[in-house]
């Protein structure tokens, strides 16, 4: 779906939450292949018995691209994003959970352009069991409406 939100429209502390999505085993192995990180954490199931968590985790990388791309149910046609920061990976993610992801309005602020803003979104993934496994700043710079 498309939309307009222009800069002043956002709305401090506003939230939405995504539909949920499971991690499988055909996504750490997709992904493992297309970053090239093949470490046992995430590929070798025997190794990963005798370690503290006992079974395969998920790619921090990966749990990062899912969760973003369950934000994207919308697409603004007056924003862009600027960047991440603060990226942080609180808890494993494992073959088999279900992450959904709170995006709130944490921040916004002027842009050295003049016709734009830049909203700060706080990013959170959370696993099935209401834990969180992810957390981020997502910034999107954001067209002010025309005067």
């Amino acid at each position: 779906m498309f939309i307009k939100q222009y800069f002043e429209e956002f709305e401090l502390n506003s939230s939405r939450t995504t539909k949920g999505r499971t991690v499988t085993e055909t996504d750490i192995v997709l992904h493992a292949g297309q970053s090239g990180d093949f470490f046992p954490h995430h590929m070798d199931e025997e190794w990963c018995k005798t370690q503290p968590f006992k079974q395969r985790i998920a790619h921090g990388t990966l749990i990062f691209t899912i969760g973003i791309g369950l934000t994207a149910e919308w697409v603004n046609e007056v924003a862009m994003t600027y960047g991440y920061e603060r990226l942080r990976f609180t808890r494993p993610v494992f073959i088999g959970d279900t992450v959904k992801v709170t995006v709130t309005i944490k921040e916004k602020s002027d842009y050295r352009k003049p016709e734009y803003g830049l909203i700060t979104e706080k990013v959170e993934v959370f696993n099935q069991h209401q834990e969180l496994v992810m957390l981020c700043d997502h910034l999107l710079l954001v067209s002010r409406k025309e005067k």
